[in-house]
């Protein structure tokens, strides 16, 4: 490890800014934890690798980014609030050789939005330095600090992942291996975690029982022809195409695998489990063109459209989507109603999670920051708009507004997914339950809220038929409140305040 001149901050983090936390988006949709990226790749530039990799996986966490590379038994971490673009740069990636990185953008959910809470997280053993990277959320935190704390551990964080790397410590300075070690972790940690950890012998990539949260790997070819290939580790596989890996599989749920020298090694650290991907991954999170059950998720979203058209049609003159995530699904309603599509909306881009706080004319402009409308292709139009999800309906009540001030006759909306009226435990902010507006209002209380024409959720039979697979192997609580892993009751009432939330009406 190297020095680090202030013992309560992370290597190579400053102290700038270490309280201000980053400005809320322009959005109200549920952001998800983070992105993880690991590679095992001696004669390669890693830790540029992995700032591509990140930078692909930028969408899953805005707030802060970091890598740690191994060369030997030394690391270099580095790690700074802000998107990967502004906390790396080619000076500093050059001063960090190795042959394997661990990599994390993050999007906090347990833990603030500080600087010392990014990752990775590093912690020093027996057997040298661990740095993990983790997407997920535990549900025992408490109790897993109370253990650690007894122990005399000494944590700097208020994150759930740097605990998991103590109790990994904790194992592997028992006398136990890496691979030991960490599997002896694992079963102290309930929620939905994967992970890439890397050491200084090898690189591990796990994934819960469950597997809420996804985890691939991707294969490098070697610099010859007889050299074995190298392997990587992300969230997504839009991380492994902008290296030019190859998709190789999912790291399964409840297993461990472990890259060295001597190539994959797997290891099944859980008893085998029904698969509880997180359908919101599939809706939103994840980006359109990465790959989930052998297809792009894309192709998913499509479906998603061609279904909603099929349960809620409507008489109007032009299909649009709130870009980005709306407009697969509504291209698929316009496929299926053979209403004519059109971007209604432009989106700016460039206009990303800032320090800078809008100006108070600029706030009450709203949404026109980062969405603005095309009036001449508005005006005078009956208009049907889709989006993924309506969490708290602040963003989609200025986006009407904004749709009729350019000229939309009526306005009409369509959203991809059922009522979110359950908040998550498992790596997804969201609100508490009665800051949702589907938990607290019918569908006609919703429509006259936003203030459009007509509203309609895609069904939950709906979204899941479309995916093609098992209803049964995807977590679908926030739209039902039924948790797959049990939330303790100190947890759970921390955010699940309302009773169980009743069938939605049918659509208005």
């Amino acid at each position: 490890m190297m020095p680090n001149s202030d013992p309560h901050l992370p290597i190579n983090c400053t102290a700038d800014g270490l309280e201000q936390a980053i400005a809320p988006s322009y959005s109200d949709k549920p952001e998800e934890a983070c992105g993880v990226f690991g590679l095992y790749a001696p004669g390669e530039d890693v830790a540029k690798l992995t700032y591509f990799g990140l930078y692909a996986l930028q969408h899953r966490g805005q707030e802060s980014a970091g890598i740690a590379t191994f060369e030997g038994e030394q690391v270099h971490l580095h790690k700074e609030m802000g998107l990967v673009s502004q906390v790396f740069n080619e000076s500093i990636l050059q001063n960090m050789p190795g042959t394997i990185a661990v990599g994390h953008t993050r999007y906090s959910t347990t833990g603030s939005s500080r600087v010392v809470n990014a990752q990775p997280a590093v912690v020093d053993t027996r057997l040298g330095a661990l740095a993990l990277a983790h997407n997920g959320n535990l549900v025992n935190t408490t109790e897993l600090r109370e253990q650690l704390l007894q122990t005399e551990t000494q944590l700097l964080t208020t994150t759930d992942s740097e605990m998991i790397a103590h109790a990994i410590a904790e194992a592997v300075n028992a006398g136990s291996g890496w691979v030991e070690g960490a599997i002896e972790a694992f079963h102290r940690c309930q929620g939905a975690f994967s992970l890439v950890i890397g050491t200084p012998e090898g690189l591990i990539g796990a994934r819960d029982p469950n597997g809420i949260r996804p985890l691939v790997i991707g294969t490098l070819p070697g610099p010859s022809a007889d050299e074995p290939p190298r392997y990587v580790l992300s969230s997504e596989t839009c991380g492994l195409d902008i290296i030019g890996a190859d998709y190789l599989r999912d790291v399964e749920p409840g297993e461990l695998v472990w890259i060295t020298d001597a190539g994959l090694s797997s290891f099944r650290w859980a008893a085998p489990a029904t698969r509880k991907l997180c359908i919101f991954e599939m809706i939103y999170f994840a980006r359109p063109d990465s790959v989930m059950s052998e297809e792009s998720l894309y192709s998913y979203r499509l479906r998603l459209g061609r279904q909603l058209a099929i349960e809620s049609p409507a008489d109007v003159d032009l299909i649009m989507g709130v870009p980005d995530s709306g407009v697969p699904a509504a291209i698929g309603f316009s496929q299926e109603s053979g209403i004519s599509y059109a971007e209604g909306l432009i989106k700016n881009r460039y206009v990303g999670r800032t320090f800078i706080q809008p100006t108070q004319t600029m706030r009450e402009s709203g949404i026109r920051m980062k969405l603005n409308p095309l009036k001449d292709v508005l005006n005078g139009k009956r208009i049907l708009i889709v989006d993924d999800s309506i969490v708290r309906g602040t963003t989609s009540r200025k986006i009407v507004k904004a749709l009729r001030d350019a000229g939309a006759t009526e306005v009409h909306m369509r959203i991809s997914s059922p009522p979110v009226t359950h908040p998550c435990f498992y790596g997804i902010d969201t609100d508490s339950q009665d800051q949702l507006i589907a938990a607290t209002k019918s569908i006609e209380e919703i429509a006259a809220q936003i203030g459009v024409d007509s509203l309609a959720y895609l069904s939950w039979e709906g979204m899941l038929k479309a995916t093609g697979e098992d209803p049964e192997s995807f977590c679908s609580a926030c739209f039902t409140g039924d948790y797959p892993v049990p939330v303790p009751e100190l947890v759970k009432r921390s955010k699940l305040i309302l009773e169980k939330t009743a069938p939605a009406p049918a659509p208005v």
